[in-house]
């Protein structure tokens, strides 16, 4: 064999063996991890950790025509925040979900801040808030569709929150209270269920009482969207029944405003007992795995002097969880509602029936 046939053989078996190499690249490629959207990025779900679920940094009651950035100064907000947080960070807590809705406060660029300084990872989101009289809701909500709607926030989802990079990681919606959904509202859990299937972003919807819970959950299911995308939240406004039945066709039960209350007796609503006892039947008919909780707390307002009374976020480690132990809740209990159930709720994915 002449000497150029050698090299001729040569280079084909080398472009042979360099085409086997990437197809065994690609076929052995990883599967995506599963995650969750931080205000610094995705984070893998086993990464999540120990998790609040509904709390809040800044919240400005002022109303949509009338809050913006200029309402507060970011630095004083992280001031008053930052040793809250540090002890939060010292009881073990990795994970901070800030349901703080656009119009309302949210501020993508705090919470990245705050995150930088603490190590603790911060979820914001997308979605508008009709509670309140649809106080909060921008002027542009009554000439745009449920689809327009739904665009808004998967451009959000897609782009980023303003010019911040900063991408939600749920979706936050309000409804009434009333026993029968507004047209507006039903045009908010419609927007919200469109938005889902575009972007696997889990509906946290502040709710309360189950008649428009079991409504929302409802108007998904029409949809094709798996109750499993949608989170009641202030469910301890429910009957324990409507709490067993939207868990059971796998709703998730936010039990919120856990707060210690010296002024309550044991058992009266809202005090710990209570909350405990709300857990503990849950359990009972075998759905911890859908109960998740948090204080609702936080508050830092622009309207009153240094931000006003700011709440911190230690009751559930303080005072709940020592509670659910001594009702019979083991440890392998308390991080199924504390890091599994979080995780299984926020991770980005598309639920369909």
């Amino acid at each position: 064999m002449k000497k150029d046939e050698i090299d001729y053989f040569r280079i084909i078996l080398y472009l042979i063996l360099f085409l086997l190499f990437g197809i065994i690249i690609i076929t052995c490629k990883p599967a995506p991890q599963e995650y969750i959207m931080s205000v610094s990025g995705p984070v893998p779900v086993q990464e999540m950790g120990m998790t609040l679920t509904h709390e809040h940094i800044l919240v400005d009651f002022i109303g949509a025509d009338s809050t913006g950035y200029f309402r507060w100064n970011r630095n004083d907000v992280v001031s008053k925040a930052l040793p809250h947080l540090m002890a939060l960070k010292e009881a073990g807590l990795q994970t901070f979900i800030e349901c703080t809705p656009a119009y309302l406060g949210r501020d993508p660029y705090v919470l990245k801040e705050l995150a930088q300084k603490t190590g603790i990872s911060f979820i914001t989101n997308t979605g508008y808030y009709g509670a309140v009289n649809n106080k909060y809701l921008p002027a542009g909500f009554y000439d745009t569709d449920a689809p327009g709607l739904a665009e808004i926030w998967i451009n959000e989802w897609e782009n980023g929150i303003e010019e911040s990079g900063v991408k939600p990681g749920f979706i936050k919606i309000a409804v009434g209270t009333s026993d029968t959904l507004s047209p507006e509202h039903r045009k908010i859990i419609t927007a919200a269920g469109l938005a889902h299937l575009s972007t696997g972003l889990v509906i946290a919807s502040h709710t309360g009482p189950e008649k428009p819970a079991i409504e929302q959950i409802s108007i998904l299911r029409e949809m094709g969207v798996d109750p499993s995308a949608f989170i009641w939240v202030h469910a301890q406004s429910g009957s324990m029944e409507a709490l067993v039945k939207a868990a059971e066709e796998g709703a998730w039960i936010s039990l919120d405003n856990v707060r210690a209350r010296p002024s309550l007796e044991p058992g009266e609503p809202n005090s710990i007992e209570w909350y405990a006892d709300k857990i503990i039947e849950l359990n009972r008919n075998g759905l911890i795995s859908k109960v998740l909780i948090s204080h609702d707390s936080g508050w830092y307002d622009p309207s009153q002097p240094d931000g006003g009374n700011f709440n911190g976020f230690m009751d559930i480690f303080t005072a709940l969880i020592p509670r659910l132990k001594e009702k019979g809740l083991k440890d392998s209990d308390i991080d199924q509602i504390m890091i599994r159930n979080p995780a299984e709720a926020f991770k980005i994915k598309v639920r369909t029936l």
